[in-house]
């Protein structure tokens, strides 16, 4: 960490809004890193669990409360303004408190910003599947994304298309603070993808990619929590989600059907049709796996994932709902009011968590 007399070369910001469950996990990882100097600060965004006293225990990480949420803003990116400001670090890091730093990752993800001249710098973390439903509902999400915003594009000066992942952001604070950094993002709950937009409008490089060995997170411990946070996202991050849903449940009953059919046909002696249908359903299955493995999950993820297709076309259709009919979301405690969404037309590629 850093010293009294050393120039700090990264300064890490934490917003936390009762993560009890995590936030000790998150700081621990970060402040054992080594070969760089840096600082800690946590930011407790009205906690009312033990967040704040978890982050308090450890020695040299500076916990401050978020300033009065201001109309128009949302409590992440008042946190994170509250954390930036008076810095005087090289870099910002913006990471969530559900995140776990890999030895070394700091260190390398500046030489990696440095190396490669960008300004902004993201990572999308691996994800944690521990129950059934994240290991089949994660996979067909992110496999989505990928699919729709790649990363060779975001990382395209010329194309417009733009993405971030707000669990871990590294920025040049000179660069953040010109630019106006959080404050001046409109009342979006994809502040990461916001943020990154004005960086490259404005001419600055930004890089995305996977973050594979550097940082891995665990994104919803409750079925409750992942569909309150999918819902707040999924509309803006497709821009047809009624469509997308519909094509997934087709998706979904042809490769059932196909494959309930051959199975009954087979089962009946009709061999020839029967097989024909079940092999119709295994090549609509393989096409399938080989969408959701470029979301780089585990196998045992990849396999159960057909199982997540229909909860994913509910959440499409529930956050859809949502936005274009309650103009609403709540959460984390909050509540916040939004227009229709207009959607992320290749910009987004995740989600951007609220405190």
């Amino acid at each position: 960490m850093e010293t009294a007399h050393s120039e700090v070369t990264v300064h890490v910001i934490i917003p936390a809004r009762n993560e009890e469950d995590c936030i000790g996990r998150c700081v621990q990882s970060l402040v054992t890193q080594q070969g760089i100097s840096f600082q800690i600060t946590v930011v407790d965004d009205g906690s009312t669990d033990r967040t704040r006293v978890i982050a308090e225990s450890f020695t040299g990480v500076q916990v401050l409360s978020a300033g009065e949420l201001k109309p128009g803003m949302t409590g992440k990116c008042n946190a994170l303004i509250t954390g930036a400001t008076g810095s005087t670090a090289i870099w910002l890091l913006f990471t969530d408190a559900d995140t776990y730093h890999y030895p070394g990752s700091l260190a390398a993800s500046v030489q990696e910003a440095a190396s490669r001249n960008v300004a902004l710098l993201s990572y999308s973390p691996e994800q944690e599947t521990a129950s059934w439903w994240e290991l089949a509902v994660m996979p067909v999400v992110f496999a989505e994304l990928m699919r729709i915003y790649p990363p060779e594009r975001v990382n395209d000066p010329a194309d417009s298309t733009v993405a971030a992942n707000g669990q871990y952001i590294l920025v040049r604070r000179e660069v953040y603070e010109t630019l106006g950094g959080h404050g001046i993002l409109p009342l979006n709950i994809l502040e990461d993808i916001e943020l990154a937009k004005i960086f490259k409008a404005s001419g600055h490089r930004i890089w995305f990619r996977q973050g594979a060995g550097l940082v891995r997170t665990r994104m919803y411990r409750s079925f409750r929590a992942m569909w309150e946070g999918w819902t707040k996202n999924l509309a803006l991050l497709f821009h047809h989600p009624v469509l997308l849903a519909a094509k997934r449940a087709l998706e979904f009953l042809a490769i059932a059907a196909t494959l309930c059919i051959g199975l009954l046909l087979i089962c009946r002696g009709e061999l020839p049709v029967g097989l024909l249908a079940s092999g119709c359903a295994a090549i609509l299955y393989l096409n399938f796996l080989l969408r959701i493995s470029r979301a780089h999950f585990p196998w045992k993820a990849n396999l159960m994932s057909f199982l997540g297709l229909p909860i994913f076309v509910s959440l499409l259709l529930r956050s859809h709902i949502h936005f274009n009919r309650r103009g609403e979301l709540t959460w984390k405690g909050r509540k916040y009011t939004q227009s229709a969404p207009k959607a992320a037309h290749n910009s987004s590629i995740r989600k951007g968590d609220l405190s």
